[in-house]
C-alpha cells in the first residue's frame, strides 16, 4: 500500500512538469499592477512613497525597489531621483512597443513571404473599417504621402524615400482605424518592411514597376472609400498586398541570386 501510495504521488511519464514557484518580486510586480488598475491611477500620477509601497505589500525595501526597476524597465512607470521625487505612472509608446517587438524578431528568420502572409490578413480588414470614417483632412494626408512617389526617383536616395512613403500611406490608414489591436498590428509589419535586410537592400535598386503598381492600387483604395464600397476597399487591398508581395519576392531572388554569384 504504502508503494502504491508513493507511486500515485509520482507524475506520469510525459506529464508536465509542475510549474517553478514565481520570485516574490515578480508577485509584487503583478500586486503593484493590480493595485493602479484598482485605484484607477493615470499617466502621470504619483505612486505612494517607498515606505507606503512596503506597508500595503507587506514585503522588504529590497523586494519593493527590485519590483519598481522592473516596472521601469517595462515602461509602465518612471523613477525620478530628487526633491519631488518618486515614481510616476507611464504609459509605453507604440515607437517603443514596436522597437521591443523588432528586438524579439530580430535574430529570428522572419521573411518577406511571412510579412505578406499577414498583410494579406490584416490590411484588407483595416482599410475596411475604414470606410465612412475619413474626412477630407484624412484624404489630404494621403494624397500629399502619394504625391512624393508621383514621379520616378532621380536617386536611389530618392528611391528610398519613396518606398518609405509608400509605407507612410498604409501608417496614415492605420492611424484612423478604430481597431487599436488591428492597427498596431499593421504598423509592426510596416516596421518590419522598413527595417528588414532585404527590404533595404530591395530599397537600394530601382522599382519603376512596384512604384507604378502601388500608387495605381492605392489611387482606387482611395476612390472605393470615398464611394463607401466596403467590399470593393477590401478587394482593392487584398490585390495590392497580393501584387506588392510578388514585386518584392522577385526583386528578394534577384538580390539573392547576386550575393551567391559574388560568393561563389
Amino acid at each position: 500500500m504504502a508503494e502504491a501510495s508513493q507511486d500515485a504521488a509520482k507524475p506520469a511519464i510525459g506529464a508536465p512538469s509542475r510549474r517553478r514557484a514565481r520570485k516574490r518580486p515578480d508577485l509584487v510586480i503583478e500586486q503593484i499592477k493590480n493595485w493602479i488598475m484598482d485605484q484607477g491611477l493615470q499617466p502621470g500620477d504619483r505612486l505612494p512613497q517607498e515606505e507606503a509601497l512596503i506597508a500595503i505589500f507587506g514585503v522588504s525595501r529590497g523586494t519593493i525597489r527590485e519590483a519598481l526597476k522592473a516596472l521601469e524597465a517595462q515602461g509602465l512607470i518612471r523613477l525620478r531621483t530628487g526633491p519631488g521625487g518618486g515614481a510616476f505612472i507611464d504609459r509605453v509608446s507604440e515607437e517603443r512597443a514596436i522597437e521591443l517587438l523588432g528586438n524579439y524578431f530580430f535574430s529570428r528568420d522572419v521573411t518577406l513571404k511571412d510579412i505578406y502572409a499577414l498583410r494579406k490578413l490584416l490590411e484588407p480588414e483595416m482599410a475596411a473599417s475604414l470606410v465612412g470614417r475619413l474626412d477630407d483632412a484624412h484624404y489630404r494626408r494621403l494624397e500629399k504621402t502619394m504625391s512624393v512617389y508621383s514621379g520616378p526617383p532621380r536617386s536611389i536616395e530618392e528611391e528610398r524615400a519613396q518606398r518609405m512613403a509608400e509605407l507612410d500611406f498604409h501608417g496614415i490608414l492605420a492611424d484612423a482605424c478604430p481597431n487599436p489591436l488591428l492597427a498596431f498590428s499593421c504598423r509592426f509589419l510596416h516596421s518590419l518592411l522598413k527595417n528588414l535586410a532585404v527590404c533595404r537592400h530591395i530599397y537600394a535598386t530601382s522599382q519603376p514597376e512596384l512604384r507604378r503598381q502601388g500608387r495605381s492600387y492605392q489611387v482606387e483604395l482611395l476612390a472605393a472609400l470615398r464611394e463607401a464600397d466596403t467590399g470593393r476597399v477590401r478587394k482593392v487591398m487584398y490585390e495590392h498586398m497580393c501584387e506588392a508581395e510578388r514585386l518584392m519576392r522577385e526583386r528578394e531572388m534577384v538580390i539573392v541570386r547576386r550575393f551567391l554569384r559574388e560568393d561563389a
